[in-house]
């Protein structure tokens, strides 16, 4: 059983940076490639930056340079640092883990302010 509970959001001025966390449980989330989704307002939610097993990364082409996805199985976490924020990354950030089916954690606010 895969359990993600996602931490980290908050409220940020414009330019500022946030580190989101997602803590995981299960004996595939070591292997398994994890996702950052995000709810922005008024639209569908949408992919932001993955990470493999094997630390092999990508991100959507809005978050390129500004994003960093990482990992560190021993612990079981995986994280987005979120550089340079703009008061259009403000939604609901979700991590997400496919096994069989999906995966989601309950998500953290991110709010940046203009």
């Amino acid at each position: 059983q895969v359990q993600l509970v996602e931490s980290g959001g908050g409220l940020v001025q414009s330019g500022g940076s946030l580190r989101l966390s997602c803590a995981g449980s299960g004996t595939v989330f070591e292997v398994a490639t994890v996702n950052w989704y995000r709810q922005v307002p008024e639209k569908e939610r949408e992919f932001v930056a993955a990470i493999t097993g094997g630390k092999v990364t990508n991100y959507a082409d809005f978050v390129k340079g500004r994003f960093t996805i990482s990992r560190d199985n021993a612990v079981k976490m995986v994280y987005l640092q979120m550089n340079n924020l703009k008061p259009e990354d403000t939604g609901i950030y979700y991590c997400n883990l496919k096994f069989l089916k999906d995966y989601w954690g309950q998500g953290t606010q991110v709010t940046v302010s203009s």
